[in-house]
């Protein structure tokens, strides 16, 4: 990991306003410019910026810096000195510093004064210059008089004087204090502060600085312990793992500065840190024992040093984080524990929150009492949706657990710590927890409490990766483990309904509706009948009963929200957002998505906002906002480390955008990737993405017969179940494979295939891959008409459902269609639309297919209006040959040449026709021998509406 951030994170208006400035100065207005903040904010990092800059616009460029306890004008001396390097032009400022003065002190001084602010002035000499100044906090008074006197007199010389200085070293008495008030309020200066970075940039820098999209949680823990201050970013993001660790440069810092406290201030200082990054006055009188008049003076001299800062009349904070923890890791550890000790007893005494009383009971070393409080914090946690809280509560509940606890508690807290796991989506730790509570009530005798928790030790195992039939014998082990009674009917139907959920995944739909309406007779509870709808309304949909499923996944969710229930109105949102992302139902699918990314951020269900997350992400590639896509995907698949599906479906996506802009092998590599995940789930909705994004990628890249094999493994993911949703991509890509190998019938046989399962299912978003499909087989036949109206429709289709990819297809195979037909001008507009919309999005290999009809609107003129004449009698004789079936060999032998002679003549053939396959060459001597009867015949057997059931039947070309 690099330690320093190579781009200047949230600066840009700082920048800007330099920039303004260098360009005044050129005009020969000078400035004085101040960049204040605290140390580390980055004032070197901008101040470095504008010097480049300044340099590259014709600027003179000096840079120096003060120093602690520095000599009178030692800054200036260090100013003359980097002039005589340059020029031999800090000579003058030497000499006078040098020769100071004899006589009254005082007059001597304000000449001395005088007379260097003459020489700084004249430093232009007619090039602008700028003179950058770090740490004027520490200058003395001699560069600061210097610096008043230039610049009352800069708005007339063409000079930039650009100074850093440290806002929380301005102590009091400080000399740059008043004279820092003096040039702001007499408007001799301009100061700028830099301020800390937002969460958000803070993510970007630490992106930056790793190379990659980092885990938003890993992002949020720097930016809590950096406070956005960039050089603090750069030193925890190594260390962020560690709770309270501090890197030794900025602890040592910290402690530098603290032993310059007075021994009452650090004391209280250390008793302070104790309590944590904020603490209460009252608490720390109580801690302390120390009168009010020394906490008093104690905390002036904190707040006066910069150390801490008051938030309300009883409360302090201190400034960063790394201020409390260097102090806090300072302390002698029995004097921290004893300090831990009157802070808890404090604390409950004063009605602290459980939380706040039991981490100080455990670093107290009172386990017990830990332990209590612990559980109780953890039930508020969880009725406040809390779970990253509630994690950390029964974490430490199960840490301080007391000897004699028994198991059917302790089997309890890791029932409850499994739910908590589970919802921020650590799912590893989530199975490992839910396993040992089985373990632990079966031990007890109690199988009915045991079977309670294998469900969800099932959703945690199949996030994890588990197969079908693992947790298929999972559930129904522990359905053999309850009686069917009245007292265990709602345990019962919660194993169901995780049985119904497990086939309407695996997309086993009438599996899926027997088990949900057998979990609905059982269920008493409403959480337990509003999910086994929700899995309903699911099964429903992918069956091709859209309104029916729609309408009965949109009540659960109302009803779940009306009962209060959080995680099934956040799964509602997941399963219809999920299903309309997978469905063609792309506005359904973002308004649902988002909604529920919002909600379960909300209510902190983790894992189901990394599993939307990644579906916002599928949408956005499946409409064209690629940058969007990558966006979602990117952050999911760094979040999303605990759900396999959440990364399964990040890789598909980021597959698809490499896919799309030409970049193959990180193409296959996510797609390899994720077909690797899903092919021991052996779940469709998991497999069979992966498998079209490779047979895509194949088939661009001139792998037909690859392509093929790829598509029928897509087939025979979605046989059993006879599915339409994840068939309908194989659909088209495995006609345009076979249609490459100039396998006409396989192409047909194929569409043949596949239309039975669209047919069968009737998904509407699914459908305009017939028409798609038919248009391409009749455009290959040579009945361009035909192939215009599906084509047509297809287009329609695949626009109104915003579906990008095949939509800009089907306008390049209308291009196609245009050109055959001999209408360049309807080919070059279509082909020019079809080039707006890959640009648009940045569909490389879109733009790539595209030399076949010209690079520009002026290629597909020319290619739409030659004609047989550009063909020589010898070619239009192998033309028709090829249109008749022949191979090359058999034409060799017709026509008493040889094979080789075939194959170049076929190449003439291809470029003069701006061809790309045999079949291309097919349709154009069938449509020339035709010339425009073709179209006027075809004109009144223009297929039903599109949403019409049709059966494509493709007829053999004419030869």
């Amino acid at each position: 990991m690099a330690l320093l951030c190579p781009v200047l994170i949230g600066r840009g208006d700082l920048l800007a306003l330099g920039e303004r400035r260098i360009q005044e100065v050129t005009a020969g207005r000078g400035h004085l410019l101040l960049l204040a903040g605290e140390a580390g904010i980055g004032k070197t990092r901008l101040l470095t910026e504008l010097r480049t800059r300044a340099v590259a616009d014709g600027f003179a460029a000096h840079t120096v810096a003060a120093y602690p306890r520095d000599t009178a004008g030692g800054v200036l001396m260090d100013l003359a000195a980097d002039l005589t390097r340059a020029s031999g032009a800090g000579a003058s400022i030497a000499e006078r510093l040098r020769a100071g003065g004899d006589g009254d002190a005082d007059r001597q001084r304000r000449l001395l004064a005088a007379d260097l602010a003459d020489l700084v002035l004249a430093l232009p000499q007619g090039t602008p210059t700028l003179v950058a100044i770090e740490d004027l906090h520490w200058a003395d008074d001699l560069t600061l008089d210097v610096l008043e006197r230039v610049a009352r007199r800069l708005p007339d010389v063409p000079l930039l004087i650009v100074g850093t200085f440290r806002s929380d070293e301005l102590y009091p008495r400080v000399p740059a204090r008043s004279w820092r008030t003096r040039l702001l309020t007499q408007r001799l200066a301009e100061e700028v502060r830099l301020p800390r970075l937002a969460a958000t940039e803070t993510a970007a820098m630490a992106a930056l600085i790793a190379g990659a999209t980092l885990p938003a949680a890993l992002t949020t823990a720097v930016h809590t312990r950096s406070d956005g201050i960039p050089l603090h970013v750069e030193e925890f993001l190594p260390l962020v793992s560690a709770a309270h660790a501090v890197p030794d440069t900025l602890a040592d810092a910290v402690l530098a500065r603290a032993a310059d406290l007075s021994p009452a201030a650090r004391d209280l200082a250390g008793a302070a840190s104790v309590i944590g990054r904020s603490f209460d006055v009252d608490l720390l009188v109580a801690i302390t024992d120390e009168p009010p008049a020394g906490i008093d003076a104690a905390l002036r001299e904190l707040t006066d040093r910069f150390f801490v800062q008051p938030r309300t009349a009883a409360e302090f904070d201190f400034r960063h984080s790394l201020i409390r923890d260097a102090l806090y890791a300072d302390l002698p550890p029995l004097h921290r524990r004893d300090l831990h000790a009157r802070a808890a007893a404090a604390a409950a005494a004063a009605g602290f929150g459980d939380a706040f009383v039991s981490d100080q009971h455990e670093r107290a070393g009172q386990p017990a009492d830990a332990h209590r409080h612990a559980l109780a914090a953890a039930a508020t946690a969880v009725s406040l949706s809390a779970h990253r809280e509630a994690v950390e509560l029964l974490r430490r509940a199960q840490r301080t657990t007391p000897a004699g606890t028994p198991t059917a508690a302790r089997a309890d807290l890791l029932a409850a710590l499994g739910a908590e796991l589970a919802a921020v989506d650590d799912n590893a730790a989530a199975a490992t927890t839910y396993a040992e509570a089985v373990a632990m009530r079966r031990s007890l005798g109690d199988d009915a409490g045991a079977a309670e928790l294998i469900p969800p030790l099932a959703a945690a195992r199949h996030a994890l990766g588990a197969t079908f039939d693992e947790r298929d014998r999972l559930l129904q082990d522990a359905l053999a483990l309850v009686p069917s009674t009245v007292d265990t009917q709602d345990v019962r139907a919660r194993i169901l309904a995780g049985l119904s959920a497990m086939h309407m995944l695996d997309r086993c739909l009438d599996e899926s509706i027997a088990f949900g309406r057998q979990a609905r007779a059982l269920a008493g509870d409403v959480a337990t009948r509003l999910n086994a709808d929700t899995t309903l309304g699911a099964a429903l949909v992918f069956g091709g009963s859209m309104d029916e499923g729609w309408q009965l996944m949109e009540s659960m969710v109302d009803g779940a929200a009306g009962a209060g229930l959080e995680a099934e109105v956040s799964r509602g949102h997941r399963m219809i957002g999920c299903c309309s992302s997978a469905l063609v139902e792309y506005d359904r699918g973002l308004d649902w998505l988002h909604r529920g990314v919002a909600y379960a951020e909300r209510i902190e269900r983790l894992n189901d906002r990394h599993y939307m997350a990644a579906h916002i992400g599928h949408v956005l590639w499946c409409t064209g906002d690629w940058d969007g896509a990558a966006h979602w995907a990117g952050q999911a698949l760094a979040d999303g480390g605990g759900d396999v599906g959440t990364r399964i479906t990040a890789l598909h996506v980021l597959g698809y955008l490499a896919l799309g802009r030409a970049d193959w092998d990180t193409a296959r590599t996510h797609l390899c990737q994720a077909v690797g995940l899903a092919e021991p789930m052996d779940e469709l909705q998991r497999l069979s993405p992966g498998l079209w994004g490779l047979a895509e990628v194949a088939l661009h890249t001139g792998h037909a017969a690859d392509a093929l094999t790829w598509v029928e493994r897509g087939w025979a993911a979605s046989d059993p179940s006879w599915d339409a949703a994840y068939l309908f991509p194989h659909l088209l890509t495995g006609v345009r494979a076979h249609l490459a190998l100039d396998d006409l019938t396989g192409a047909r046989r194929w569409l043949e295939r596949c239309e039975e399962r669209l047919r069968y299912r009737s998904v509407p978003g699914t459908l305009p891959a017939l028409d798609h499909a038919s248009g391409l087989l009749h455009l290959a036949a040579g009945h361009t008409g035909r192939a215009r109206a599906d084509l047509e429709r297809a287009g329609a289709g695949w626009d109104a459902r915003r579906r990008f990819w095949e939509g800009t297809q089907a306008l390049l195979d209308l291009a196609r269609v245009a050109h055959r037909s001999r209408r360049p001008a309807d080919a070059a507009t279509l082909a020019a639309e079809a080039r707006r919309r890959a640009t648009a999005t940045g569909a490389t290999a879109l733009l790539q297919s595209m030399p076949h009809l010209g690079t520009g609107d002026a290629g597909v003129q020319r290619l739409g209006s030659g004609g047989p004449q550009r063909l020589t009698t010898r070619e239009t004789e192998i033309a028709r040959l090829v249109a008749g079936g022949s191979t090359n060999r058999q034409i060799a032998e017709t026509l008493a040449i040889s094979p080789k002679t075939v194959a170049a003549h076929v190449e003439h053939i291809l470029t003069k026709l701006g061809a790309a396959r045999r079949t291309e060459i097919a349709a154009w001597a069938v449509m020339s021998s035709r010339g425009s009867a073709d179209e006027a015949g075809d004109s009144h057997t223009a297929a039903p509406h599109a949403n019409a059931p049709r059966s494509h039947t493709i007829d053999q070309p004419d030869s």
